[in-house]
């Protein structure tokens, strides 16, 4: 197990993803009897990187976030819902946003059934970004008032939106 630097909050310690669920089970042996969360984070393009909270609470509250990285195309890890029952519904959560394996059979939870892709994912496009003109501030010369004055500037495509899908809706990208 190594230590990774984290700005923002406690230290991350990092396995090998192969050595996931022995470090979970290990760390609650060793007092972090507390799962608060589990979830992933996108790498785009390297991978997942795959996240627990865990808390020990005696002698004085100490907490912890264990990190291992996920393979892009591939993204499979031993589930720890043995370990922490708590885990199967963050699992299928993750399952369902990120596509990642815990290696059982994870019921849908939130997507609708036939929903195809994972939301969470970089690379998953958001067609309303496409569909409707994106939210905040109007372009120069699109204001309400009397904006004949006004330079007007290309169009942009929004975040997240493919080129391809861009040039087929008539948008400059």
């Amino acid at each position: 197990m190594t230590i990774e630097a984290n700005a923002f909050g406690p230290p991350h310690r990092v396995v090998e993803v192969e050595g996931w669920h022995d470090a979970v089970a290990g760390l609650k042996r060793d007092g972090y009897t507390y799962f608060d969360w589990l979830s992933a984070v996108d790498e785009h393009p390297d991978g997942f990187r795959l996240v627990v909270h865990l808390a020990r609470l005696e002698p004085a509250l100490d907490h912890l976030l264990l990190v291992t990285y996920l393979d892009r195309e591939a993204p499979s890890v031993a589930s720890i819902a043995d370990v922490f029952a708590g885990a199967a519904w963050h699992e299928r959560e993750t399952h369902e946003m990120f596509g990642i394996s815990f290696g059982v059979d994870l019921e849908p939870l939130l997507l609708p059934d036939g929903f195809e892709g994972h939301p969470l994912r970089k690379e998953f496009v958001l067609a309303s970004r496409v569909a409707k003109p994106w939210p905040g501030a109007k372009e120069p010369g699109e204001s309400d008032s009397d904006s004949s004055h006004s330079p007007s500037r290309r169009r942009v495509k929004p975040p997240g939106v493919p080129d391809d899908w861009v040039q087929e809706r008539g948008v400059d990208g």
